[in-house]
């Protein structure tokens, strides 16, 4: 996605994750209605699912303004039909959510770069607003008991926390009891490319 348009933002994680994490949800997204992304970040994201899932509404949101403007920047020069203007949402914040229903939502690398009420506040809004069967995707680094954590997720946990004591990598059974507390169980756990985990929560 480039030159960059005026406004906006970019992330090179986006470039490399995007394809990875089309492939896993090709398998769980709803064949219609409407996607919720939590923290879209730069944007580039919401643009790329919208255009590889035209049957469903993408909708963008961030608790940043700058982010907002450069989603909005990328939606504005690259953005399809069905991508829809983006909203600020506070992931703490569930109470404040601007949205009665989401068929699925999708949040990619907030969890470890926020506090744990970001969290707490996603996996509620996520109860309250998710129908039956529907999904919540989570993608990013996580400590699994069972699995020896990687150096270099290591080493970015030790970066995260240094920038941000409230931030860090979660523990996956920690964040599972959470969705488990708000009716959402853990449906599929995928390994994904530099050491990443593709979660899906299903409600019901």
């Amino acid at each position: 996605m480039s030159p960059v348009p005026p406004g906006a933002r970019t992330a090179p994680a986006a470039g490399r994750n995007r394809a990875p994490i089309l492939e896993v949800l090709r398998t769980w997204l709803p064949t219609a209605g409407e996607v919720l992304e939590i923290a879209s970040g730069t944007g580039e994201h919401a643009v790329f699912f919208a255009d590889a899932f035209p049957h469903l509404s993408w909708r963008p949101t961030d608790r940043d303004p700058q982010a907002l403007e450069s989603i909005a920047a990328w939606a504005e020069k690259l953005g399809p039909a069905n991508l829809l203007t983006p909203l600020r949402i506070d992931a703490a914040d569930p109470g404040s959510w601007p949205l009665a229903r989401a068929d699925a939502i999708v949040c990619i690398n907030m969890v470890h770069i926020s506090p744990w009420a970001a969290t707490e506040g996603l996996m509620a809004g996520a109860g309250r607003i998710l129908p039956e069967g529907g999904i919540l995707y989570l993608y990013g680094p996580y400590r699994e008991r069972a699995t020896p954590t990687a150096a270099s997720n290591l080493a970015f946990d030790e970066s995260l926390k240094a920038r941000d004591p409230a931030w860090g990598l979660r523990d996956l059974e920690a964040v599972a009891g959470l969705a488990a507390e708000n009716g959402l169980a853990l449906a599929a756990r995928t390994a994904m490319p530099a050491n990443n985990l593709s979660l899906v929560f299903k409600k019901g």
